[in-house]
């Protein structure tokens, strides 16, 4: 736009500015565009939009670039926009509960009582209901919420959303009283299950006994949690697991991890949520934290002996037969799957002795709290 006609601040501004410059009178403009004096006047006035096609016709005559007056029209339509608008705080709070929550999902597994998506109303009502708050603004998953869950920085909304499932569901169970003691016991209860995959089953019986809460909540889309250990109190530690990954190895690995971070006590102020515990997550690495690197070393040495594995590898590398992978998990009394998963994650070579990676959730399932694949865990009003 010609510097002259920079102080106008609307579309009509500026062609009235044309036109003086010229000597000119809207019937001459419109003559001269060939375009209809009626319509031009309401353009003139502000009453109507300026057409790429007019503009085009503007610039031809005028000599005012068609880009410039549409860009001056763009900026008066949002000018008179923003005077008639109203800011609505809702929506940005709709933004981060329907952004980043799954709630279709959420609806879909009955962990809120809603019936459609689109009844925002409805969705907001039964979220407020779902964590725990008076009104939809206090979620905690909202950038502003006062009311925080003591949990890994970083957690998303998704995790967050299945962790306070988990809490919904630990907290109408009933288990025994637990003590460091009867959880050590619980380990020696549990390493005797080792050998085959059909004693998963006894798992959630063993750790209720002990006082553990043990829950089975499916993985939401994109939260790639494992597991999670957290206190009801300072008496009722809970372990919650997805078995997103559905293998025996990875089974009684994530379970022993979080049953270390019970008995160090870890988890207590605030929730240890496991994420990715899988594949180089599995050791002890500089990536994690000390509570993490005790709790992967207690997993590692539940489900193989280090020692054992260690001298293992050193007798048979690079080249591990089958007869010896089953020799190995037959002297140290383990399922030939433990062993096959340590191989894998010690060699990179995630192809071998695969058919050993039994399938465990569908042996667990019957006999523990479970929320997921068509399973609603049962909620008190």
């Amino acid at each position: 736009m010609e510097q002259k006609y920079g102080d106008c601040r609307s579309p009509g501004q500026l062609l009235e500015a044309a036109l003086k410059d010229r000597g000119w009178t809207q019937r001459v403009l419109a003559i001269v565009l060939g375009v209809d004096e009626t319509g031009l006047n309401k353009v003139i006035s502000d009453k109507r939009s300026i057409s790429p096609e007019l503009a085009l016709l503007l610039e031809e005559v005028l000599e005012i670039p068609a880009k410039d007056i549409l860009q001056l029209q763009s900026e008066f339509e949002l000018a008179k926009a923003r005077i008639v608008a109203r800011p609505d705080p809702g929506r940005q709070t709709r933004a981060h509960l329907f952004g980043g929550l799954p709630v279709s999902e959420m609806i879909k597994r009955g962990w809120i009582d809603a019936s459609d998506v689109r009844d925002v109303a409805a969705v907001e009502e039964a979220l407020a209901k779902f964590f725990n708050v008076d009104t939809v603004g206090e979620i905690e998953v909202l950038p502003h919420a006062a009311k925080k869950t003591e949990v890994a920085a970083g957690a998303t909304a998704v995790q967050l959303a299945w962790l306070y499932r988990a809490r919904q569901i630990a907290s109408e169970m009933l288990v025994a009283k637990y003590s460091k003691t009867s959880g050590l016991k619980a380990v020696e209860k549990l390493r005797a299950l080792l050998s085959a995959a059909e004693e998963v089953r006894k798992v959630p019986r063993i750790l209720a006994e002990c006082g553990i809460r043990y829950v089975i909540v499916e993985a939401l889309p994109n939260a790639k949690i494992d597991g999670a250990c957290f206190w009801l109190n300072t008496h009722s530690p809970v372990i919650c697991m997805s078995l997103r990954h559905d293998r025996i190895d990875n089974f009684w690995f994530v379970l022993r991890h979080e049953l270390e971070h019970v008995l160090q006590g870890h988890g207590m102020e605030a929730v240890i949520l496991d994420v990715e515990l899988d594949g180089e997550r599995a050791s002890a690495t500089d990536a994690v934290s000390e509570e993490e690197r005790i709790a992967n070393a207690a997993a590692l040495e539940f489900c193989v002996p280090q020692k054992a594995l260690n001298s293992f590898i050193a007798r048979k590398a690079p080249y591990f037969a089958e007869r010896d992978l089953l020799g190995m998990a037959a002297t140290i009394g383990v399922h030939p799957g433990l062993v096959a998963g340590q191989l894998q994650h010690r060699t990179g070579r995630y192809d071998r002795f695969r058919g050993h990676l039994a399938k465990i959730r569908s042996l667990v399932r019957p006999s523990a709290v479970v929320d997921g694949w068509g399973d609603i865990a049962p909620i008190g009003p």
